[in-house]
């Protein structure tokens, strides 16, 4: 853990821009814990571009873990308050040191992912980050969460892990309570491209029937 020194928490005063939750333009993928009560601090709404970056990373080395961070807009719509995130990237870390069962980002890979937002993404911040677990499963281990917690403390930052062989995955999000449960992982929202045809296809999630969600209305409460 000494080698993460480098904190990726935003500046206090950052706050959440105002827009419009865009749920007409969206698909909702719903994972097997959601509807158990526990109700998420934000909704993420995931561009198909951020996932194809973070699953073609993520397939890149079946044996060992791999993983990056995800940079994106944090918003609250102007109607409701209702506080989401829009993940526009996925950033690969390309210094790390890495095993079949952990990863660890180095002072090297910290530098690089704020070099790369200051270049690429000067509007957006570090919405949180992903990693996979090869024929391991979708869950936060011991190390994980406290990576979590020390690295991306805002609410609003998520975890994503994927499992590659299996092709499942999953966000890890804080309850309203602040509580990080680091066995159940909700869903998300597919940002559709122009084809409006959609690009996930992992399968321990389905998709809510369109019309089933009314604006401003959060489905985990």
């Amino acid at each position: 853990m000494n080698q993460l020194r480098i904190h990726l928490q935003p500046p206090e005063s950052l706050v959440p821009r105002l827009a419009s939750l865009p749920l007409e333009k969206a698909r909702h993928w719903i994972s097997p814990y959601e509807g158990e009560g526990e109700s998420a601090s934000v909704s993420v709404f995931l561009t198909q571009n951020a996932w194809n970056q973070a699953v073609q990373h993520g397939s890149s080395d079946l044996n060992n873990e791999v993983g990056g961070i995800l940079v994106g807009k944090w918003c609250a719509d102007s109607e409701t308050t209702r506080q989401f995130i829009v993940i526009t990237a996925a950033l690969p870390a390309r210094f790390t040191q890495q095993g079949s069962v952990f990863l660890t980002f180095t002072q090297d890979s910290l530098v690089d992912f704020h070099a790369k937002i200051d270049e690429m993404y000067p509007e957006d911040a570090i919405v949180g980050w992903y990693h996979t677990h090869p024929r391991m499963g979708v869950f936060l281990s011991h190390y994980d969460t406290w990576l979590h917690n020390h690295f991306f403390p805002e609410p609003w930052q998520v975890a994503l892990v994927m499992e590659p062989h299996t092709a499942v995955g999953g966000f890890f999000i804080r309850h309203v309570d602040g509580v990080l449960d680091p066995s159940r992982y909700f869903g998300f929202y597919e940002l559709e491209g122009d084809s409006g045809q959609t690009s996930i296809p992992w399968k321990n999630l389905h998709q809510e029937p369109a019309g089933a969600e009314k604006k401003g209305v959060d489905p985990n409460e």
